[in-house]
């Protein structure tokens, strides 16, 4: 089969590891990423009832755009637009990320290992906001993406917090949601949505430039 044919038919939402469990819940509009195209009638997130988003990638904004969405605003007025990625550079290298982004950590991974919990947890930064207020302004267009859309909602209800209004949460991430379902033999990959398979584009280069890091300890 397909990877079309299964980001169609699957709808499951997975729990994170290093992050609070993600909310089952079916969203045909969400989980398939795909169906939302440029030039058509489909409300997008933002316009979508709240239900439709999993508890944990809702924002106190409450401003949603999916991968597709985020990447058509930001090529509307590029000048104006701005694509924040909030993972740990790890993966902002290692996973890839969209060809505009900016990476502005919101938590570092630590490594040891949580035998309760079975994850290894992130840290919070404490920094994150003031190293998003040396590249953007309160009034400035942000679109925040992170894995799956849970980090990113998190950021969104920081930068919400230090004044920041018009901050939406790209509620499918880069990396999108995991197919669910054990007959499936990609059952636990993340194929479902997500900027890397919607056909966007995006990268390994690294542009240091467009990095803004905490300080070192």
């Amino acid at each position: 089969m397909s990877k079309r044919h299964y980001e169609l038919s699957v709808r499951g939402w997975s729990a994170s590891l290093a992050l609070p469990a993600v909310a089952l819940i079916v969203t045909a509009g969400l989980a398939d990423s795909s169906s939302v195209r440029a030039g058509t009638n489909e409300q997008p997130a933002s316009q979508a009832a709240n239900v439709q988003i999993p508890a944990d990638k809702q924002t106190s904004l409450g401003l949603y755009v999916t991968s597709r969405e985020a990447y058509e605003k930001w090529k509307a007025s590029p000048d104006k637009v701005t694509v924040l990625d909030v993972r740990t550079p790890e993966e902002f290298l290692f996973i890839g990320h969209a060809e505009m982004a900016w990476n502005i950590p919101l938590a570092a991974q630590s490594y040891r290992w949580d035998a309760d919990k079975k994850q290894f947890p992130m840290t919070p930064l404490p920094d994150f906001v003031a190293r998003v207020q040396k590249i953007a302004k309160p009034g400035d267009t942000l679109l925040v993406t992170c894995r799956s859309g849970g980090r990113s909602a998190m950021a969104v209800n920081a930068l919400a917090k230090a004044g920041f209004k018009n901050v939406y949460n790209i509620t499918d991430g880069f990396e999108g949601d995991a197919v669910k379902n054990p007959d499936s033999v990609f059952d636990g990959q993340r194929l479902v949505n997500g900027w890397k398979n919607s056909g966007l584009p995006w990268t390994y280069h690294i542009d240091p430039d467009r990095l803004v890091l905490p300080a070192e300890r």
